[in-house]
């Protein structure tokens, strides 16, 4: 009420600034992890009363629910679950959780659109270092780089062998793409130059303009198995990409395909990925995510020469997550002043 008449004065330009500022100085900010600084310093500057796990480190479960209690916004990463304990433990004060990151399998959605709540996130930010990354990957794993590097320094390099470290090569070969979003797209664009001869690609249901970019053609996850000589997993985590690389999958692939996953560890069966790269079915993987993460040192396939493992670096450049951090903070001071985000995930 007190707002209401203020906004109705004829006084209301100052008054509203100045109610705003007050407003936002008792508005309580929970930030589950430390940041990079030039994110950390919009949110500073804003004058939210801020709240930080101040570690590199996740915040323990504990710690989340505490730290969040009586927030009116939060900043998290992949790695916090935010779901129906969280948000209970929030109370009714939480307006805005803005997550540093594209994907959102984090969040407890439903639960989260139940209590009217409002999500932002980063797409587009982290297309061009994810894809960077992606066909670095692919072309680590296909010409067995991390390998060949080992060799050096355990004096397994003799002589000149002709099929010594042999790999496979992107001229004049099929690329199967399972999500032709964004980043697939971004991936798909930066392999073409390589002489990709064709390009196929697979998801819930055709993207003619953007596959009309890469004259690529859509077909059926099982025809991509069997055709591509390469192919990348850059789709959405959902109920139906769960597990969905698996052992009937990789038995359709060719012996000679090299396989790469970028989206999200529990797409892929391991156990299955395990078999399949053990027995030769198909000639190597590359993985920047896993399940768990990080991944036991003792997983079976970390015992693999032919399959390359990162630690979900996709977008691990300078640049890309400090501008991560600045949309993030950008995405829940608007949503703290109920105004429209930069990327608002629309529930």
């Amino acid at each position: 009420g007190f707002l209401a008449n203020c906004l109705s004065s004829s006084e209301t330009p100052i008054h509203l600034g100045l109610i705003m500022q007050a407003l936002q100085r008792i508005m309580k900010v929970f930030v589950t992890r430390r940041i990079p600084p030039e994110g950390l310093a919009v949110i500073k500057q804003s004058g939210v009363t801020l709240e930080l796990w101040d570690s590199d480190e996740p915040v323990p479960r504990a710690e989340l629910l505490k730290g969040i209690s009586g927030a009116y916004g939060v900043v998290c990463l992949l790695s916090d679950k935010i779901d129906a304990e969280v948000l209970d433990a929030a109370g009714p004060n939480l307006k805005v959780i803005s997550t540093m990151s594209v994907g959102y399998d984090h969040l407890s959605v439903e639960e989260i659109k139940k209590r009217g709540i409002r999500v932002g996130y980063t797409p587009d930010v982290l297309t061009d270092a994810t894809a960077e990354l992606s066909v670095s990957l692919l072309l680590a794993t296909s010409r067995r780089l991390i390998e060949a590097a080992a060799e050096v320094k355990n004096g397994g390099w003799s002589s000149w062998k002709p099929l010594w470290m042999c790999g496979y090569q992107l001229s004049q070969s099929t690329v199967g793409i399972i999500g032709l979003g964004r980043i697939g797209l971004a991936i798909a664009h930066r392999l073409k130059p390589f002489g990709v001869k064709k390009f196929l690609y697979t998801g819930r249901q055709p993207r003619a303009s953007a596959a009309s970019e890469i004259e690529a053609e859509f077909v059926s996850l099982s025809k991509l198995a069997e055709e591509s000589d390469f192919i990348v997993v850059s789709c959405a985590l959902t109920s139906e990409t769960l597990g969905m690389c698996n052992k009937d999958f990789f038995s359709k692939m060719k012996k000679t395909a090299i396989f790469i996953n970028i989206s999200r560890g529990v797409v892929v069966n391991q156990d299955d990925l395990y078999q399949a790269l053990a027995t030769g079915q198909i000639a190597a993987a590359g993985l920047d995510v896993t399940t768990p993460e990080p991944l036991p040192t003792s997983h079976p396939l970390l015992t693999l020469k032919n399959c390359v493992i990162l630690p979900h670096i996709g977008s691990a450049t300078y640049s890309t997550r400090n501008t991560m951090s600045v949309l993030t903070a950008n995405n829940l001071l608007a949503g703290l002043r109920g105004e429209p985000m930069p990327s608002e995930l629309q529930l």
